[in-house]
């Protein structure tokens, strides 16, 4: 597993897919945030569709790629926390996310990990799988 958090630190932006109201895929850019004690957290606010798509159905997955074609894959179901040690962290780690909620007490920062889930990585070039990880 330490190489695939070491792959998402290293190429934190990718694209999140979940299931829309009617049940068809839906993808957007997305960011990894943080790796704490075995989880991956992400976060987003729940005023976005996106929050709403998760919450009825949790099942998601996250894609993330070099520039060297290696790619991530995590995919998991969707569990919300209430951490505010991690939303501190989240905050100090990235300016975009401290721009938008600006304290971790904003009723709006929704923050979440996957569990019961996968990594995949994946080198193109070699055309090999590198790891498959459950956590």
């Amino acid at each position: 597993m330490k190489a695939i958090i070491d792959f998402l630190y290293a190429n934190p932006i990718g694209c999140l897919a979940s299931i829309d109201e009617d049940g068809r895929p839906h993808v957007r850019p997305w960011r990894f945030l943080l790796e704490q004690d075995g989880k991956l957290w992400f976060c987003t606010s729940n005023t976005k569709d996106v929050f709403c798509q998760i919450q009825a159905n949790p099942a998601v997955e996250f894609c993330s790629t070099s520039q060297d074609f290696v790619t991530v894959r995590v995919s998991g179901d969707v569990i919300f926390g209430i951490d505010m040690n991690i939303k501190r962290k989240m905050l100090a780690m990235n300016d975009l996310v401290k721009s938008i909620y600006k304290t971790p007490d904003n009723p709006e920062f929704e923050i979440f990990y996957l569990k019961h889930g996968q990594a995949a990585m994946v080198d193109f070039k070699k055309e090999e799988e590198v790891a498959l990880r459950c956590f």
